[in-house]
């Protein structure tokens, strides 16, 4: 594929981003460029994807130069560009995930908004280009983008074709509603699995995502788009019905925990687990360790729920831009936003990490090339956000303190699955917690 050899070859004439270049004449010069710092938070194959992006960009111009800096994970990687953006050395650009929105948005003294900075810099940025139920999740009420979509992804199921096989399963025709999972679970267990299911990212797939995949509010207010004052919801009798199902499939050994994050995707790519929820990203993880037949799936759905599927939400991150910085710094991360946003490095990066294509173009490029038709199942991430135009229960969540309130329901989850608690005491339990750090975070932003 053109961008992708184009990728390849300028990763190859950085020599590793050397910070001088030979003249003509065979003198060392000084490299002069503008660096532009881009902290992020991508590791393993995908931290190779983002140099070469970086990479890519440096070798097209000769005015900047992205460095690209991995700061550990999202929580780390927020939390030390707002200690450095108070000492006066913030980054130009960092990567916050999707939970962070409601912080950087109650930010504003910290930012400076991507369509400000395209806009003033002469760049034609049209958010109609952009998937909607991803650009809805970054934008203010009337459209205007204030941070750059990244790494969106969105949560689908992977399933092992051989493991499928072995328990004499159709391994092309996976479970699609929860009441098709158990006696498939039941199956998987008796020819011999010790892992039939199990989850990443708990709290994002089973209470977040499920919520939206059933129509249902996971809090008041839009879920948090309509203003600071929201309440949680995730404690309904279909979530508790949903936890109370998983915690039984755990007590009979039908589902096991594999912690809060995407631990457990060892487990998956070693064979050992054969249905495994995860991000679109796993993709590239995927691809590169699993050494079996494996197929991707949407989410499943209790098909008795009026409406469902609806469609998921996204994850992954944003690109946000800090203030402090020069006008000619800025005219720079402008010109780096432009580039990423150019049809085949969008469909480079889709094809090469299992994000999702940010802009309609790149979807639609990425289609008439035959991509998914060679590759069944990648397309299944797009389909699953675009299943249906979002309702304000389904475009996303914008709630402050959301990283805490994530640790909330991850301890009572777990609380769950150890048999500490019931669903119901657990889901009630962090609903009365999480709205309490609502109220902290409302009282925070006023003053």
């Amino acid at each position: 594929m053109k961008s992708t050899g184009k990728l390849a070859r300028t990763a190859l004439a950085l020599l590793g981003g050397t910070a001088v270049a030979i003249s003509a004449s065979g003198a060392w010069a000084q490299d002069n460029r503008i660096e532009l710092q881009w902290w992020h938070a991508m590791s393993g194959a995908l931290n190779e994807r983002v140099n070469e992006i970086a990479e890519g960009f440096n070798k097209g111009q000769d005015k900047y130069k992205i460095i690209a800096v991995n700061k550990g994970s999202y929580p780390e990687t927020l939390t030390a560009a707002m200690a450095a953006f108070r000492a006066g050395k913030g980054p130009h650009i960092v990567q916050v995930f999707e939970v962070g929105t409601g912080t950087m948005m109650a930010s504003r003294a910290a930012i400076k908004p991507v369509y400000e900075i395209m806009s003033q810099n002469g760049f034609k940025f049209d958010p109609g280009s952009y998937l909607s139920a991803v650009t809805g999740y970054y934008s203010t009420s009337d459209g205007k983008m204030l941070s750059y979509p990244f790494n969106s992804s969105t949560p689908v199921m992977y399933y092992n074709k051989d493991a499928f096989q072995k328990a004499g399963l159709d391994p092309n025709k996976p479970p699609k509603t929860w009441q098709e999972f158990e006696p498939v679970l039941k199956k998987l267990k008796a020819s011999g699995s010790t892992c039939p299911f199990q989850t990443n990212w708990q709290t994002w797939i089973q209470l977040e995502n499920f919520s939206a995949l059933h129509n249902v509010p996971f809090a008041s207010k839009s879920n948090g788009f309509d203003g600071f004052d929201t309440e949680l919801k995730f404690n309904s009798p279909l979530h508790v019905r949903h936890i109370t199902t998983l915690a039984n499939w755990m007590k009979e050994g039908l589902m096991v925990y594999g912690g809060r994050k995407n631990e457990a995707n060892a487990k998956f790519i070693s064979g050992e687990c054969a249905i495994h929820m995860e991000s679109s990203g796993g993709y590239a993880s995927f691809s590169r360790g699993a050494k079996f037949k494996w197929g991707m799936q949407m989410l499943p759905y209790y098909s008795d729920v009026q409406g469902a599927p609806q469609n998921s939400i996204i994850g992954g991150a944003s690109l946000w831009v800090l203030g402090k910085h020069k006008p000619a710094e800025y005219k720079g991360v402008a010109q780096f936003f432009d580039y990423l946003s150019a049809t085949e490095n969008q469909v480079w990066w889709h094809k090469n990490t299992g994000y999702l294509p940010i802009t309609t173009m790149a979807y639609e490029t990425t289609k008439a090339q035959g991509y998914y038709n060679a590759h069944p199942g990648t397309e299944v991430p797009v389909q699953q956000m675009t299943l249906k135009p979002p309702t304000s229960n389904s475009k996303g969540l914008r709630l402050g303190n959301f990283v805490q309130i994530r640790d909330v329901m991850d301890e009572e989850l777990e609380a769950v699955w150890s048999g500490k608690k019931s669903p119901k005491e657990a889901l009630d339990t962090a609903v009365d917690r999480g709205n309490r750090l609502l109220r902290q975070f409302e009282r925070d932003a006023k003053r």
